[in-house]
């Protein structure tokens, strides 16, 4: 069995050897070399018309494989949106503050501070008159103590408050 195998893998070499030998006759005929100074600055000329000639293919056949992978990505993109099966990742919950935010949005030219409280004006409050009463009768654990215990009651017979 490993013979029959050797010589179907020497047949298949040799097979691709003639392939190869017949391919190189058909396209590339033998190379004469011109013997005086003229026919071979022609020729150099007639080898770069071809080299430019090969690269004009080369980069038309770049365009149209870049044009046409883009394409097969736009199908595929379509394709997966028509499906409607979309796997939602999940989603992690961060704390930035609102200074973090614009910083990661906007680079680090942004020089604004977003601290809310810094705009608000100073509002002073008046003086009611309840809140002067209140501060008139001083704290309620006072009273309370005052009016607490034998002391505090007698005076509340007495007339007092």
């Amino acid at each position: 069995m490993l013979q029959t195998a050797a010589t179907e893998l020497e047949k298949e070499a040799a097979a691709k050897e003639q392939e190869k030998a017949n391919y190189l006759a058909e396209h590339c005929p033998p190379l004469h070399m011109p013997s005086s100074m003229q026919e071979l600055q022609e020729f150099c000329k007639k080898l770069h018309a071809k080299v430019e000639q090969v690269d004009e293919e080369r980069y038309d056949t770049e365009v149209k494989l870049q044009k046409t992978t883009k394409e097969l990505e736009d199908l595929s993109q379509k394709l997966f949106d028509l499906r409607g099966k979309f796997k939602r990742p999940p989603l992690r919950r961060v704390r930035m503050s609102a200074d973090a935010m614009l910083r990661a949005l906007l680079g680090s030219k942004h020089k604004v501070c977003m601290d809310l409280r810094a705009n608000l004006k100073q509002v002073k409050k008046e003086d009611t008159e309840k809140e002067k009463d209140l501060r008139d009768v001083g704290d309620w654990r006072k009273n309370i103590e005052e009016k607490s215990g034998m002391e505090g009651r007698k005076k509340m017979f007495e007339g007092g408050e």
